[in-house]
């Protein structure tokens, strides 16, 4: 497989950042949600520090994702109706802004929380924000609600690949899996 995009198809690299992205994002829900409903103690922080770690990479993945996908232009749409190639647009800019607004939320969330983060106990960032009671709750609202857009916006994703694949049966999805088919 060609490492850049041809007019049919995404290269290896943004298929390996889009797929990478995909897993972590279903695993940082997952873990998010799982880290909401512990109880306070070691645990709940040990799993709150990886899931910062995870955010932290999702956070470098969408920046190099971001640049690859400007240097190297995306296979043209398939033919589809102007709302709907609007609608894939707006989707797709919503889903890259979501990837970096989440783990930045995040960060000044702990930030204004006085909890530092750190990339896997390797690297300690820098505070975004100083500690803030109110902007530590006002940060945990928007990063839920964050999460729950990108949960949604995700999900329509996936179902306008499979109207596209089972419905409109225009091969669109295919561009995308690191196997070909059709």
């Amino acid at each position: 497989m060609l490492l850049r995009n041809t007019p049919e198809r995404y290269g290896v690299i943004a298929q390996a950042l889009h797929w990478i992205v995909v897993f972590l994002l279903i695993g940082q829900v997952t873990v998010g949600k799982i880290a909401h409903q512990m109880p306070d103690g070691f645990g709940k922080l040990v799993l709150l520090a990886r899931h910062k770690s995870v955010g932290i990479t999702i956070l470098a993945l969408a920046a190099l994702r971001l640049a690859w996908r400007l240097a190297n232009r995306p296979p043209p749409p398939p033919s589809m109706p102007r709302w709907q190639l609007l609608a894939a647009r707006a989707n797709h800019a919503a889903l890259y802004l979501l990837l970096f607004a989440m783990p930045l939320t995040g960060w000044m969330m702990s930030s204004a929380s006085n909890y530092p983060v750190s990339w896997f106990g390797l690297v300690q960032l820098p505070d975004l924000v100083t500690p803030d009671r109110g902007f530590k709750e006002l940060m945990q609202g928007v990063h839920r609600t964050l999460a729950n857009t990108l949960i949604a916006l995700a999900a329509l994703h996936v179902a306008a690949a499979l109207k596209h694949q089972f419905l409109d049966r225009d091969g669109l999805i295919w561009r995308m899996l690191p196997w070909r088919g059709r």
